[in-house]
């Protein structure tokens, strides 16, 4: 034994049987298209595309004017799919149209199967970890709208012998000091009830003296106690760890300086949340903003540098520490595998008009409005001198170039040894992949998703305009 463990799921030898499987319902597919050419079959798929490309361009209209051609777009966004459905009634293709979308749903299912039992990344490896003599927890008793106390927090904290430091909703405090100072004062772990933003902030303090790091998933998303595999319905199971824990070694993103455990965020969606209407009117400040963010006069675009490659003129930016799963996977509930692979992921979005939004729609990963890539050094400047920043959720104003690294291995976490775990991602899928597992020609752990295809960061890129 060598004290370690892996956390997450591995491989499986049904790998190769999944692909086969999932190559012939794609071919299925195309066979119940061929066969039903005679009852409008290659109808079907030019309503269905047509649907979508003209549904895209009304979400963009909608979102990027006003007036009249919002509400033209928003009509069109409505009407695509009923017009969709009334073809389908009026030919009497439901039947032709089901079967194909049920053949074509198998498919990508049992693809995806395939493509995770592949393995194709190795969990995180779990270390034995002593028992803290001298805990010190950080609460906020606001996060996450009362967490803290609604699940009983501090005295079960207290209970188990850790110190905790509640902070006062009225008056604002320097929680890297407080941290700095129980440090100062002998703690040997420091750990935080709280969001995103707090964590990242004591979780720095916790590296800079190589001190293990405890997570409460206290606030609202918890992102980062996800993607550690911890219990984010019952954050009392985070403080299991300080009787019965195991250590994970993990990357800590920084930018400009500061500390980041999820993402950093530019351009448009920067633009938005650091306005103060935001967090009281979400959808409405949104939707009031993004026409002069995204054609108007107040239109902000900022150029990257990710290592080698060279991304010009991005309306969206999200630099993450460690790649998602896939850029499928980026919403509430989006995973990153691992998060210590040393690796930043950048997602860069640009889109131009009606025609790129069809296109980012149909084409997804491929469309050249999207870039996913990764890299170890992300540069991004601006024909400013400052620019909004969101980093793990708080608005920031930085002076350019911003510079976005990453400390590998930099922190450690103290997780309890009985948690949910982190499943397995669902990955892109990569149909040549898919017929070279299916082949016996690749084993697990080959090939990755579009989102993590340039890990080499010496490789030579193309710079795209």
């Amino acid at each position: 034994m060598d004290g370690t463990r892996t956390t997450g799921t591995g491989g499986g030898a049904s790998a190769p049987l999944l692909a086969r499987c999932a190559l012939l319902a794609a071919a299925g597919a195309v066979g119940v298209l061929l066969f039903a050419l005679g009852e409008g079959g290659l109808l079907v798929l030019a309503a269905g595309l047509l649907g979508l490309v003209v549904g895209a361009a009304g979400v963009w209209w909608f979102l990027a004017y006003r007036g009249a051609v919002r509400l033209f777009g928003l009509l069109v966004a409505i009407a695509a799919p009923v017009a969709v459905l009334v073809i389908f009634a009026h030919h009497r293709l439901w039947l032709t149209a089901l079967v194909l979308v049920l053949v074509w749903a198998v498919a990508l299912a049992l693809a995806r199967a395939a493509l995770r039992r592949a393995g194709a990344e190795p969990a995180m490896r779990a270390h034995a970890a002593a028992r803290p003599r001298r805990p010190v927890l950080i609460m906020n008793p606001k996060s996450g709208g009362g967490k803290v106390g609604r699940f009983g927090l501090v005295e079960r904290a207290e209970g188990l012998g850790a110190r905790v430091v509640l902070l006062d909703p009225g008056a604002p405090a320097d929680v890297a000091e407080l941290a700095r100072t129980a440090v100062a004062e002998g703690a040997d772990l420091l750990g935080v009830a709280g969001g995103d933003g707090t964590q990242a902030l004591v979780a720095a303090v916790a590296a800079e003296h190589d001190l293990p790091f405890l997570v409460v998933s206290a606030g609202t998303r918890n992102h980062f106690a996800m993607d550690l595999g911890l219990d984010r319905n019952d954050p009392s199971r985070c403080l299991d760890a300080l009787t019965d824990g195991e250590e994970l070694r993990v990357d800590l993103g920084e930018v400009a300086g500061r500390a980041f455990v999820n993402t950093v965020s530019f351009g448009v969606y920067a633009d938005v949340v650091q306005r103060p209407e935001y967090r009281d009117a979400k959808a409405g400040t949104a939707l009031g903003l993004l026409p002069d963010l995204l054609v108007g006069e107040g239109v902000r675009r900022v150029d990257v540098r990710a290592d080698t490659t060279v991304l010009t003129a991005q309306q969206a930016l999200l630099v993450s520490n460690n790649p998602y799963g896939s850029t499928d996977d980026l919403g509430i509930g989006g995973r990153r595998p691992r998060l210590d692979a040393g690796l930043l992921g950048v997602l860069g979005i640009r889109v131009e008009g009606a025609a790129q939004a069809a296109d980012l729609a149909v084409r997804g990963t491929q469309s050249t409005g999207l870039s996913a890539l990764t890299a170890r050094r992300v540069e991004v400047t601006a024909d400013e001198e400052e620019i909004p920043v969101a980093v793990d959720g708080e608005t920031l104003r930085m002076p350019v170039p911003v510079v976005c690294t990453l400390r590998p291995r930099a922190l450690r976490v103290l997780v309890p040894r009985d948690r949910p775990g982190v499943p397995a991602p669902v990955p892109s899928v990569n149909w040549r992949r898919l017929a070279a597992l299916a082949l016996g020609r690749t084993g697990p752990g080959s090939g990755s998703s579009s989102a993590a295809r340039s890990d080499d960061p010496t490789a030579e890129r193309p710079t795209r305009d």
